[in-house]
């Protein structure tokens, strides 16, 4: 070993010595290297965990919270759904299509270790300019790896979102979020229990592929990473269908004891995770582990992250029963050691002992820090821009079809119809609307999923932009009828060793939390991922928020389009002069800038709560959240779907751009028949809801005149600037 074994291993001196103080000795090569994956960011979580702490993660809806492969909800008459967020940021940079794949399968993983079969995947992704071909490349790589894999293996992909700027330049963002069903009472557990107990590896060969992929996560990025492919694991849909019918007839055979996928720090972090959780030790034997190819290292076999594989820990009689199935699937089971009581975790190779370091010092025992934190220098002077430019703006129709040309507010069918989202026959709500909406078999009840996070809110206030991330996933949720439940989480932040990047990440997890809490959407689990940044320059903070909610009847379902002629049009939620962090500015301006819109939770709460009755009611014929690009956009995605015009006339206070584009938050539109006004009035009034009567469903224009304002349309021409927005930009 040379005089500073651990700069290779990416641990700093201090930790160094930190692990040859808990050791009494020094580690050899083999245990610094299990040290170096482990007490990573990616796996040790070591600038994050406190932080994380602060989150709410209990409620009566939730049967496993953080710490496991995946969080489970109740969703009742013996229901339950597993879900969970992860990043394959890193990986897709360098190689998008296998980067993006493997994220998906790996997230599949995770959500049938759990003992569920998975039933829908989404995915949140952010790209760069997309006049960069850097960047077009990126977005077609990553799009096609997400299809591939899910089409393959039969998980529909029922929604998602993207959203581009030059920030995420050279440092795309995939996040990939899957989720699954299990009988309540059948939920399995990561844990290696149970002294003398088999550890068994199943799936595919152990390869080269992937070594060190969890400390490549852990880094800065530059031009020089294309050298870095093989640190990007390589996938198989079609041998991952195998590994999840084979994972689940071993489950319902009742042969397995506790079972975790191998994902980031393959082995390692599986063995070690297991075994801390349970309190137990394991003991591994390299020469029985399944190789793809000769000549492996012991330390290559650990650090491998080659894909579609699990480990399993089971009863000694039952493993041939396991080897039996997994057979008949064409699959690999080999038993590699077994559960010990000493805590420790033993590798040898030929009766060898490599290395033994208990599996607490790899888990429990990784540094946490608290980093120094400093206000970002541009954070006041954002606030202080000059926001005129869109009331200023002369022709309010064309400004609507030069917001719906841009990608961040155009159709994103380019993307999803790649995605073969209504395999399995439960996707009731398809990708372009709010939330995606699932049946849930022998059931009248529906699962509503969104995901969200608005990363430009997020650099101009963190706290604000986190919780208003929050708020926005519930309301696309609410906007079905559905409850919204619980929370899963990505938080994707440049370097947290800058003082700047973490004051970002406290804040932006203290509305995080915040708004978890006041909107009883407890976080389940979730993922960080650090060191986002290109060639020095840091990504948009991104707290990513995937939500789930429970419709109770899926007749009582909402969707966003208008649906007949003379159906009343109202505005549920404040308007205020807020023109700050929205869509339209950016585009007049090309500055990010602003004060973030204000947000009142309580006031969420009470519209999610209104939505979900008036649903339940057969009060409301549509519902839309308004978000990004403000009212004038909602409305037009509402028109656009349902192919109606709209006659809206009304009158306010605040000046005519924030009213049309301003992008307070808070807010919904929906649609009724005049003979439910009075209903729907009388239900706002009891959740203190701001309604603003707008108008009635008519023509074929979109024909809006507020005070002594006007804006007119003709809805052919926007839907052809919205349909044709992303293709011509990215010349797909």
């Amino acid at each position: 070993m040379t005089d500073t074994p651990y700069l290779e291993q990416n641990l700093t001196l201090d930790e160094y010595q930190a692990i040859i103080k808990l050791m009494g000795r020094k580690p050899n090569a083999l245990e610094l290297a299990l040290f170096g994956v482990m007490w990573s960011e990616h796996c040790g979580y070591k600038n994050s965990r406190a932080e994380l702490k602060k989150f709410p993660t209990k409620g009566p809806q939730v049967l496993q919270g953080p710490g496991e492969n995946a969080g489970v909800v109740d969703l009742g008459d013996g229901w339950a759904l597993a879900f969970k967020m992860e990043s394959h940021n890193h990986p897709s940079a360098i190689e998008p299509y296998q980067g993006a794949a493997t994220g998906v399968g790996g997230i599949i993983r995770d959500i049938f270790a759990m003992g569920a079969r998975p039933i829908a995947s989404l995915n949140s992704l952010r790209f760069g300019d997309l006049s960069l071909p850097k960047t077009r490349h990126l977005l077609r790589g990553v799009v096609a790896g997400i299809g591939g894999y899910g089409n393959c293996l039969g998980v529909p992909t029922v929604g998602g979102e993207v959203f581009f700027h030059p920030s995420f330049n050279g440092n795309p963002l995939v996040n990939a979020m899957s989720l699954g069903l299990l009988k309540s009472q059948r939920l399995f557990k990561g844990q290696a229990a149970g002294l003398g107990n088999v550890v068994m590896v199943v799936g595919a060969r152990t390869g080269r592929d992937g070594i060190k992929g969890a400390s490549f996560a852990s880094e800065e990025l530059s031009e020089s990473d294309p050298d870095k492919r093989p640190n990007v694991q390589v996938g198989d849909p079609f041998m991952e269908k195998l590994l999840l019918e084979a994972t689940l007839e071993i489950l319902d055979n009742d042969l397995v004891v506790g079972l975790q996928d191998l994902g980031a720090a393959g082995l390692t972090s599986s063995a070690a995770e297991m075994a801390s959780r349970a309190g137990t030790g394991l003991v591994m034997d390299l020469e029985k582990v399944p190789l793809r190819e000769l000549g492996l290292a012991p330390w290559e076999i650990m650090l491998s992250e080659s894909q579609e594989r699990m480990l399993l820990v089971v009863e000694p009689e039952k493993t041939e029963a396991i080897a039996r199935i997994f057979d008949k699937w064409d699959l690999k089971a080999a038993a590699i050691g077994e559960v010990t009581g000493d805590g420790d975790f033993v590798l040898r190779l030929n009766g060898e002992e490599l290395s033994r370091v208990p599996a607490a010092y790899l888990t429990d025992k990784a540094p946490v820090y608290i980093r120094d934190r400093k206000e970002p220098a541009y954070y006041q002077e954002k606030k202080k821009a000059d926001l005129s430019l869109v009331n200023k703006y002369a022709d309010y129709g064309e400004l609507l079809t030069r917001l719906l040309s841009s990608p961040n507010l155009g159709s994103l069918a380019w993307v999803y119809e790649q995605y073969d989202s209504m395999v399995g026959l439960n996707t009731v709500i398809r990708p372009g609307g709010d939330a995606a909406l699932l049946r849930i078999p022998e059931s009248a009840k529906g699962i509503a999923i969104a995901v969200d996070c608005d990363s430009r809110k997020v650099y101009l206030d963190p706290y604000l932009g986190a919780a208003a991330a929050v708020a926005e996933a519930a309301l696309n949720v609410a906007v079905t009828g559905a409850r919204p439940l619980a929370i899963t989480n990505c938080l994707n932040f440049g370097n947290p060793e800058d003082p700047e990047i973490y004051w970002q990440f406290v804040k932006a997890t203290d509305g995080l939390a915040a708004a978890a809490a006041a909107l009883d959407t407890p976080v389940t689990g979730g993922n960080v991922s650090f060191y986002n940044e290109w060639n020095g320059a840091a990504i948009f903070p991104t707290p990513t928020i995937g939500l789930v909610g429970l419709l109770e009847n899926l007749n009582d379902r909402l969707t966003l389009d208008f649906k007949n002629q003379g159906d009343l049009v109202y505005l549920l939620g404040e308007t205020l002069e807020e023109l700050g962090a929205s869509e339209a500015h950016y585009l007049l301006s090309g500055q990010d800038e602003g004060p973030v819109p204000s947000l009142d939770l309580a006031k969420v709460k009470a519209l999610c709560r209104f939505l979900e009755e008036a649903a339940k009611r057969r009060l409301l014929k549509s519902a839309h959240d308004v978000s990004n690009g403000g009212l004038a956009v909602a409305l037009t995605e509402g028109a656009m779907a349902g192919d109606f015009g709209l006659v809206l006339q009304w009158t306010g206070t605040v000046t005519p751009g924030a009213t049309f584009f301003g992008e307070s938050q808070g807010r919904a539109v929906v649609s009724f028949t005049p003979t439910k006004e009075k209903d729907f009035l009388s239900l706002a009034a009891q959740f203190s809801l701001t309604v603003t009567k707008l108008g009635q469903v008519g023509g074929q224009d979109l024909n809006l005149t507020y005070n002594d304002a006007t804006l007119i349309a003709p809805l052919t021409q926007l839907k052809k600037a919205w349909a044709e927005a992303l293709t011509t930009l990215a010349a797909l």
